[in-house]
């Protein structure tokens, strides 16, 4: 482009104080012709399809690497990536040599949205040889990764190894002695609890026999999850919905293991989806490919006509776990007015997932105005925060109130205090 400017500039210059200069003035531009169409013919490339290593399957919130291959070993050249919503990672990368001579890049990319999210293609980008020309073709690729709910905790198998040791390792002792429901009769022995005693069947066997209870199971647990728009908040660099996601998958499959059935509601605006609790493990494979699908939406949330539809569909007694979200008081107390109506009936624990860096505002005092009104402001959201989650408590509502890390592990532990306490 400069060489094509000045030699403009030059004839332009050149003919209008030489007559003479006009005849001979297309010779430059003749000769820049012939260098372009020579640079062009030695540096245009044959097309070689890229080859690609990446996974079929992420978990949002995880990082994971993208290879790519190219077969012409076209070392330095650049590529260009056109990201879907669902996917970060950098704009360009340079091919590099690999161990094995050919020509790479190992792209680290993050999954920031459930969903399928393609990649079709990728832009390549290198100048010629005389640096005349760019050229950008754009190369299929055909990436295509699915991002789905985070369920390590369930696969890494330690939330497996807590539930089971809490229900039926050492506690199992006390779920069998003092629980409710009927488990098996046993030749009574010294030492036993007299009241344990079944009279009628020891008077027809002529010997003492004793009752053994345990923990009564097959309760029903409905995990409700508002969808509204207040859920697409960033938090850890995860929207609020993909946190609540995850714990609900954990507690799923902690219910699933205690024995308990599993159902799920999502509502923003209306109710959108409702699943009648079922047993075992199947209930979290349907709860998982039902959250994958979980769209992010921009809706308000209407709690009354939600949580009134979920209390006329639940008529037997269930732990019900909600996922929400409020800004104020006021814009809580419909909320909170519908959460009473269903702690007359059920158990509830109300999730409500913390921001650490409003905290952290409060930890940062600052000397200009503007720092000053932003520590007022967060000061009035905590406070109003904790006048909701305190009015909720003298409900009779389990409150957890924790921050992103720590809301998976709270939930569990709540949901086994539960059982444990024979609450419902």
């Amino acid at each position: 482009m400069l060489i094509a400017l000045a030699l403009l500039v030059f004839t332009v210059l050149g003919s209008a104080f030489s007559r003479a200069f006009q005849d001979v003035a297309i010779l430059p531009w003749a000769i820049l012709a012939c260098v372009a169409a020579g640079d062009l013919i030695v540096s245009t490339r044959r097309a070689v399809p890229l080859q690609h290593t990446a996974p079929l399957e992420a978990f949002v919130g995880d990082t994971f690497s993208l290879t790519i291959q190219d077969g012409a070993n076209r070392f330095g050249q650049l590529a260009r990536f056109d990201w879907p919503e669902g996917l970060d990672g950098p704009n360009e990368v340079a091919f590099t040599q690999d161990p094995s001579g050919q020509a790479m890049i190992d792209v680290a990319v993050r999954a920031t949205r459930r969903g399928v999210w393609p990649l079709p293609h990728v832009w390549l980008f290198w100048p010629s040889r005389l640096t005349l020309f760019e050229f950008v073709p754009k190369v299929a690729l055909g990436v295509e990764i699915r991002v789905v709910p985070n369920i390590r905790a369930v696969q890494s198998g330690a939330l497996t190894t807590t539930v089971l040791s809490t229900l039926f390792g050492s506690k199992e002792n006390r779920a069998i002695g003092d629980g409710s429901e009927f488990h098996q009769l046993r030749d009574f022995v010294p030492g036993m609890d007299v009241k344990s005693i079944d009279w009628k069947r020891s008077a027809r066997k002529r010997s003492l026999v004793a009752k053994e209870l345990r923990a009564e199971r097959n309760h029903h647990v409905i995990l409700a999850i508002d969808n509204g728009f207040l859920m697409r908040e960033e938090i850890g660099g995860l929207p609020k919905i993909d946190h609540a996601v995850t714990a609900a998958l954990s507690l799923a499959w902690a219910a699933a293991l205690g024995g308990d059935l599993v159902g799920h509601f999502a509502y923003d605006v209306r109710p959108r989806t409702f699943a009648k609790p079922e047993p075992g493990r199947a209930a979290f494979v349907r709860l998982r490919s039902w959250a994958a699908e979980l769209d992010y939406v921009s809706r308000e949330s209407n709690h009354t006509l939600a949580l009134t539809e979920l209390n006329a569909r639940t008529p037997k007694r269930s732990l019900i776990v909600i996922f929400t979200d409020f800004v104020d008081t006021t814009s809580a107390e419909l909320m909170i007015e519908n959460i009473g109506i269903l702690a007359k009936r059920h158990l509830i624990i109300f999730i409500a997932i913390r921001d650490p860096e409003v905290e952290g505002i409060l930890d940062d005092p600052s000397e200009n105005l503007s720092g000053v009104a932003t520590l007022v402001a967060a000061n009035q959201s905590i406070s109003e925060r904790r006048v909701v989650l305190e009015r909720l408590n003298r409900l009779g509502v389990t409150v957890i109130d924790a921050k992103p890390t720590q809301v998976t592990a709270r939930l569990v532990s709540a949901y086994l205090d539960i059982k444990d306490r024979e609450l419902l």
